[in-house]
């Protein structure tokens, strides 16, 4: 980054599930949190619901009120291939929310490149699949590049490519001891908070919300994470 008198600030979300169990009110109080940190931009890292369109809708409704000075962009994780991902990205576009399916973008004045990939779950909803060469192709090369995947584990392939940050989600910080052990098997060791691959930081979030099939957490506290970018030196 060039030197700037602020820290560029980018909140991030990530799994969210909706379901019958989470309504409006919870993300209303997502969403309120969220502007109260007056972010940069919003990054949401994927898994926005379990369940179909029209029962979960409402839920997910809050959302159009985030509020970031260049906008809120997004991937998609494994869990919204399941329920009709085609109706729910329209959707959720309605709600001022920009997905970079294997795309990249520099928002606002342009100090960095927010870069986002599909999932791997894609074929399952005859999607395609994640392209991180597509996703980079045409990036300027003076700029740091943060990466938008929802599991962590393509890292190293980022890593290879000269990706300054990447943002995942996924894992759910491992939910709790013991199992944490069990999730870094499937997920090349990425599983909570800040690593380093080479010249690549990689930050896997805890996520903001539960997942209904498996509704644990143990030492392991939902987040909302505030991320300062500043110039490496």
């Amino acid at each position: 980054l060039p030197r700037l008198q602020q820290p560029v600030r980018l909140a991030m979300l990530t799994d969210l599930h909706a379901d019958r169990y989470k309504q409006a009110e919870f993300f209303r109080e997502v969403v309120n949190r969220t502007n109260a940190l007056e972010a940069d931009a919003i990054v949401i890292t994927g898994d926005f619901e379990d369940g179909h369109l029209y029962s979960l809708a409402p839920a997910l409704a809050p959302l159009r009120h985030l509020k970031a000075r260049w906008g809120t962009f997004a991937v998609h994780g494994n869990h919204d291939y399941f329920s009709g991902h085609h109706v729910w990205q329209r959707y959720l576009r309605t709600l001022g929310i920009r997905f970079l399916n294997n795309e990249h973008v520099l928002p606002g004045p342009g100090h960095l490149v927010l870069a986002g990939i599909t999932d791997p779950a894609a074929a399952r909803d005859n999607c395609p699949p994640p392209n991180l060469e597509q996703a980079l192709n045409g990036v300027p090369q003076d700029k740091p590049v943060v990466l938008l995947a929802h599991q962590p584990r393509i890292a190293r392939e980022a890593a290879s490519r000269g990706v300054a940050l990447q943002l995942s989600g996924h894992t759910h910080g491992g939910m709790a001891p013991g199992l944490r052990e069990l999730v870094a098997l499937f997920n090349d060791g990425l599983v909570q908070g800040l690593y380093r691959i080479g010249d690549t930081q990689v930050y896997v979030s805890n996520a903001t919300g539960i997942w209904s099939g498996l509704p644990l957490r143990l030492f392991t506290p939902a987040e909302i994470t505030l991320i300062h970018l500043v110039p490496a030196n």
